[in-house]
């Protein structure tokens, strides 16, 4: 036991009545504390690829951010974790809150995964910027107002290729067969098609749901090839993709393949020769922007390698957030949601800046389909796909390939 003599305790009781009429220093050091984030995003299973990218994004961001003097003069401090499955990241993200003291919340791509952490942070009323999940449910009827959205929705993804589908001649009268991921993403991804199709003059003959850790495609390709479709669709998502698209070119079906959804990390490990057709982004580190150039040559220096559209969005995400944070001088919850509110502009190292719509929470931006480079015109193992213009078009509103208020059951 420590034992302390009476003049001690004076002088302690002394230097304390001191500090508080200066201000206590203790409080001073608070000030200087780093604001921790706790970020989630799956690392194993059939995400993991991409998660591992958005890890490296948000950390280069992390560590720009700080080097530049942090924010509020402030140091940035992320808990970055595998999210695992919906049950396990609910769990942890509640644990950040409670054990951790995080600010808010970051992450996921999940989207079953990504609505576990949205019940957490709505129950919890704290802010949770929701990066790379794609479900129309989840900025839809299953919307909270402590969670903004900022990769783009199911129907966005769907759009953009469905136009070029339709410019190309390839929907009107043509026969779709579709493969569809079997949760919450793959359903909505589905039904997205699906009304597209219907608005476009397309066939519908045969959708299949193929379950997350499928690896063998060879029963659903038989069944393509028996049905002779005009066009096949992948609704797929993560290594999905990918293992369809070496399947696929194996086993040499003439149908011409594309898709709603796919990341570039699961296009590279296809392989060049082995992908084809028309399929969606949000960004790609081609894009011909000075600031986006910036960013592919320092994280190319950093890591050996470009970054994948998840090591992107996680890396502006966190610039969104520390310039909330500096100019709203908190991160309070309440403040941050009332800034990004009201419309603010962010530039995401796009042609065209970005704002969240204040409805239902959901950054609006450019999207672009892209389309294969031939065959031996690629210049290394990342250079096969080749980027096409930006929709919406210069002249149009950011918010035409995006569902609308009526169509749209979110209810914040």
């Amino acid at each position: 036991m420590t034992i302390y003599n009476r003049r001690n305790v004076l002088k302690a009781g002394a230097a304390f009545a001191g500090a508080s009429a200066i201000g206590f220093p203790a409080i001073v050091s608070a000030q200087t504390d780093a604001i921790k984030i706790g970020h989630l995003t799956p690392l194993t299973g059939f995400l993991g690829a991409l998660g591992a990218y958005a890890q490296l994004g948000i950390r280069m961001a992390e560590e720009e951010i700080n080097k530049s003097g942090g924010v509020l003069g402030r140091p940035l401090a992320i808990t970055s974790e595998d999210s695992v499955n919906p049950a396990t990241a609910a769990t942890k993200a509640q644990r950040m809150l409670d054990q951790d003291g995080v600010a808010f919340l970051m992450g996921e791509i999940n989207s079953a995964s990504a609505l576990t952490i949205m019940q957490v942070a709505a129950r919890n009323k704290k802010f949770f910027m929701q990066i790379g999940a794609r479900s129309d449910a989840l900025r839809g009827k299953n919307c909270n107002r402590y969670t903004f959205h900022v990769d783009i929705p199911s129907a966005v993804m769907v759009n953009a290729v469905g136009k070029a589908l339709v410019r190309d001649n390839m929907m009107k009268g043509k026969k779709f067969y579709t493969l569809t991921a079997d949760y919450l993403f793959g359903h909505d991804l589905a039904s997205s098609a699906k009304r597209f199709f219907a608005a476009n003059g397309g066939n519908l003959v045969g959708d299949e749901l193929v379950a997350t850790d499928v690896n063998d495609f060879s029963p659903y390709l038989l069944k393509i090839r028996q049905a002779k479709p005009d066009v096949v669709c992948s609704n797929l998502a993560g290594n999905q993709v990918t293992n369809l698209i070496k399947q696929y070119s194996e086993f040499g079906l003439p149908f011409p393949i594309v898709g709603f959804n796919l990341n570039t990390a699961d296009a590279w490990a296809a392989g060049e020769g082995n992908l084809s057709g028309t399929w969606p982004t949000v960004w790609y580190h081609t894009l011909e922007v000075p600031s986006s150039k910036t960013f592919v040559d320092n994280f190319t220096k950093k890591y050996g390698k470009p970054p994948e559209n998840h090591a992107w969005i996680e890396y502006i995400s966190l610039k969104m957030m520390a310039q909330a944070i500096n100019e709203t001088k908190s991160t309070d919850t309440e403040k941050l949601i009332a800034y990004f509110e009201k419309e603010t502009q962010f530039d995401i190292l796009k042609a065209r800046k970005a704002y969240f719509r204040p409805w239902d929470h959901q950054l609006m931006q450019e999207a672009y389909p892209f389309t294969v480079k031939a065959k031996g015109q690629a210049k290394d193992k990342w250079d096969f796909l080749s980027l096409g213009g930006a929709v919406p078009g210069a002249n149009e509103s950011l918010e035409v390939l995006a569902m609308t208020k009526e169509q749209n059951p979110c209810t914040l």
